[in-house]
């Protein structure tokens, strides 16, 4: 037989009544709920943790390349642009 390590937890009343109703809708038990949820924030933490050294990407991080530079000042441009 092998030993499970037992924990003991002490939550505040928000987190326990969320951790109450995600196991009544997504988990047979208490247990299980405990044991998919550590384990999912676990590997989420060693994956930020260990993987990209970047930081965590903005939206506007990701699109930054493939905008053009609107704030450029319309009087450094040629003769023959118009502007309104």
């Amino acid at each position: 037989m092998t030993h499970v390590p037992t924990v003991e937890v002490s939550l505040p009343q928000d987190v326990h009544a969320q951790f109450e109703r995600l196991v009544d809708e997504e988990f047979v038990t208490e247990e299980e709920a405990v044991e998919e949820l550590l384990s999912a924030g676990l590997d989420a933490y060693t994956r930020d943790v260990s993987g990209d050294d970047r930081g965590p990407t903005d939206v506007a991080d990701e699109y930054a390349d493939d905008m053009w530079d609107t704030a450029e000042d319309p009087a450094a441009s040629g003769p023959d642009d118009d502007y309104l």
